[in-house]
């Protein structure tokens, strides 16, 4: 019998904001992830070292992260590993990269937050103006009625709990 496992559980904060672009019809979201380790050496000694992965979600997962997610924002991601190679067209040389694609995500309530509040003191700098690859507006033309809408965006979302979205990669 022949075990194969490709599983990955990494929980750390976003390093850029999320980037979103079409493949084929799918969303698909990359974003860097820092995970910080910490520990005492034998001589008692704090040591740390963080670790950067890039992650790639799909479908309703990598719009869930565009629309939810920024620089600096912790998360949980559960993936797999997904090894790429490539001719680098400059030197000619192989290149190769080692990278997650994340199949679920969740928040992670950080110190000091509470539920949907943003864990940066009320910092209100959502990315709502821009526009995405598809061309349409993020702003204030969010399919509502004329009233205006005074919440803040860390009001409209979800609470930080155990919120999942699960959606398979289209392989």
């Amino acid at each position: 019998m022949s075990l194969n496992l490709n599983t990955v559980l990494l929980a750390g904060n976003l390093t850029r904001d999320p980037e979103i672009r079409k493949a084929g019809s799918t969303d698909v979201t990359s974003f860097g992830l820092a995970i910080n380790r910490r520990w005492k050496d034998s001589n008692g000694e704090a040591k740390e070292e963080t670790t950067f992965v890039d992650v790639e979600v799909w479908g309703k997962t990598a719009d869930f992260v565009d629309q939810y997610f920024r620089k600096g924002d912790p998360i949980f991601v559960e993936g797999r590993l997904k090894f790429e190679a490539w001719d680098d067209k400059d030197s000619g040389q192989k290149r190769s990269k080692l990278k997650v694609t994340g199949e679920r995500v969740q928040f992670v309530e950080s110190k000091g937050s509470k539920g949907g509040n943003d864990d940066r003191g009320g910092r209100d700098d959502r990315r709502d103006d821009r526009r995405d690859d598809r061309g349409s507006s993020r702003g204030s033309d969010r399919g509502r009625d004329d009233r205006r809408d005074t919440r803040r965006d860390d009001d409209r979302r979800p609470a930080r709990s155990s919120t999942t979205v699960d959606d398979e990669p289209p392989f």
